[in-house]
């Protein structure tokens, strides 16, 4: 799809969306969506359906894979040439170890290659976007703009699973990221914050449904269901919004109330 800008109102809030075509990410972008943000959607591959066909003047689909350099170049280059501004970034993008291996044999390439989706890819993109927030700061010339950065994690980041290191470790490094850019950036009054999903109902999640839908229903969870997409795009529109003022570096835990340590 070409990048197009004709869809844009004047002073529309502008959010990109990283894997934003399916799972978490598409429920992040409805949720956008439905609120008049002006959506840019960010994946390796297009939709496979018109999923967005209700709102085709209000998003673009750039494609971009977050691992690379010059694909993540590409797409910022595109941001500032065709629509100019940006108020949000949602770091979603993330996959899963192309195959679980214990630990102790798990290889050095799936390490690699998740590493580089799931944390190295979205450090540097935002450090891009970050640089382009301010930019757009110090020219002044978007009436009320209040920049944010939201990256999404996983209870993954505090919890051990020894079949996947790899993505655990990659979930870890967002949240030290998350702090990082956190204390880096509130001098520019731009607040970034971590939402931490727990079990959500996604094509990721899906071959492992009946082993959840018995851990659920034994009492894993606090609310006895899964989470949704929806779930996550409410919240991270929340964020956003600047419904939690006078604060950053905050982590949202939408697991359930898995992360409460219970006896």
């Amino acid at each position: 799809m070409e990048v197009i800008t004709m869809g844009i109102k004047k002073n529309q809030k502008v959010v990109l969306v990283t894997g934003g075509t399916q799972g978490i990410g598409l429920g992040i972008a409805r949720q956008f969506l439905s609120q008049n943000y002006f959506v840019i959607i960010c994946a390796r591959h297009e939709p496979k359906e018109k999923i967005f066909e209700i709102f085709n003047d209000s998003y673009v689909y750039i494609k971009c894979d977050v691992s690379s350099s010059e694909s993540r170049s590409y797409l910022v280059e595109k941001i500032k040439e065709n629509i100019g501004r940006l108020d949000v970034l949602v770091n979603n993008a993330g996959v899963a170890p192309p195959k679980r291996e214990d630990i102790l044999k798990a290889k050095e390439k799936n390490f690699e290659y998740v590493i580089k989706i799931n944390l190295q890819g979205p450090y540097f993109l935002t450090q891009k976007i970050a640089n382009y927030m301010i930019e757009l700061q110090e020219k002044n010339e978007i009436l009320a703009y209040s920049p944010s950065i939201i990256t999404i994690s996983s209870i993954s980041s505090f919890t051990s699973s020894i079949n996947r290191g790899e993505y655990f470790v990659s979930k870890a490094g967002l949240s030290m990221m998350t702090k990082l850019f956190a204390d880096r950036l509130a001098e520019y009054n731009i607040p970034v914050y971590e939402i931490q999903p727990g079990i959500i109902e996604t094509p990721m999640t899906k071959g492992v449904k009946l082993k959840y839908d018995k851990l659920i229903g034994e009492g894993l969870l606090p609310i006895k269901r899964w989470g949704t997409p929806k779930d996550i795009g409410k919240a991270t529109v929340a964020l956003a919004e600047g419904l939690i003022p006078y604060s950053t570096g905050q982590v949202l835990n939408l697991d359930g109330g898995f992360h409460i340590r219970r006896l």
